[in-house]
């Protein structure tokens, strides 16, 4: 099978790309990336002489580079996208063209060449926010997006299910938590928090450090879009999910500990404007139709991936440095 995946230099396409080539060593790979700030060649070295892997930079909203590339794929997956809440907050116009107009680009090029099998990576963003002591997002919750961000995926997934409804186009989405691992740019909480810790620096923590989290690690959410990918029903959502709900203070606490430090190395800082209080993932339709169950407790991912970051230091360093 030939497949492109877009935003592969990122962190979980970088993760899905060496994830599949080791599953399906017979596959070729096609990795359109811009490079914006946080793609990153870097995370693929080690298979970039592959000769079933090509990486190709470029815009996913520059159409006629994503018409020739399209071209010969027998499926497309799309991770590229803008997803730093808080950038979004202070600029959000790179959200609006990359996550809705390069959806848009995407989807015509797999209609105009024969009607390319398309997944689609979403978030659970989408959905909006939960209570602390409420249920969980599931399939059949109605879209509340509550950030710039989480309102231009919104918007791409109903693109995505457009294109299905209107033109037949073969596609299916999947919704995920919050992911962690290695390779992930170190602005998000746990790759800053550890990396912080090993420069002896201070971690931020927002507000009260209550807000909530599911938490995935990488490697089972591209178990799961592998799932989607072979056994998924067409035109089908499918939401994956860690079953590690953690509020920031625990993960701030967890790592404080695997790396032996105390409290006095939280910085408190003023909350994120409108900071969602929680979000949680019911994904027993995916459990239940295609088999998916996380592999990684939380405490087994995160020690895992504290032991990443502290033997890869030449890999994050180069990035903060920037």
């Amino acid at each position: 099978m030939k497949l492109l995946v877009t935003g592969g230099a990122g962190f979980i396409g970088s993760n899905f790309i060496r994830y599949w080539l080791e599953k399906y060593p017979e596959d070729k790979i096609k990795n359109l990336d811009l490079l914006t700030y946080a793609g990153n060649l870097d995370n693929l070295k080690d298979i970039s002489e592959n000769n079933n892997y090509e990486f190709i930079q470029g815009d996913i909203c520059d159409s006629v580079l994503v018409e020739k590339v399209v071209s010969d794929v027998d499926l497309i997956v799309h991770f590229a996208a803008e997803s730093h809440v808080d950038r979004s907050i202070k600029n959000s116009a790179d959200f609006i063209k990359t996550n809705v107009e390069g959806t848009r680009v995407l989807l015509e090029a797999a209609k105009n060449n024969g009607g390319i099998r398309f997944h689609h990576i979403s978030t659970d963003e989408v959905f909006g926010a939960l209570e602390l002591n409420g249920g969980k997002f599931n399939e059949r919750t109605p879209y509340d997006p509550r950030s710039p961000y989480s309102a231009s995926k919104a918007a791409s997934d109903h693109l995505v299910r457009a294109y299905f409804h209107t033109y037949k186009l073969p596609i299916t989405i999947s919704n995920c938590s919050n992911n962690y691992g290695p390779y992930q740019y170190p602005e998000k909480i746990i790759p800053l928090f550890i990396t912080n810790l090993i420069e002896g620096k201070k971690v931020p923590l927002y507000g009260s450090g209550l807000n909530v989290r599911d938490w995935i690690h990488v490697d089972d959410h591209n178990y799961g879009v592998d799932l989607i990918i072979k056994s998924g029903r067409i035109g089908e959502t499918y939401c994956l999910g860690g079953n590690s709900e953690k509020n920031n203070l625990e993960i701030t606490e967890k790592i404080l500990e695997l790396m032996g430090e105390d409290k006095s190395m939280v910085e408190y800082v003023a909350d994120r404007l409108g900071h969602d209080l929680r979000y949680a993932i019911d994904f027993s339709k995916t459990k239940n139709e295609l088999g998916f169950n996380p592999r990684y407790t939380f405490e087994s991912g995160i020690i895992a991936t504290v032991e990443w970051y502290k033997n890869n230091q030449d890999w994050w360093k180069k990035i903060k440095t920037k």
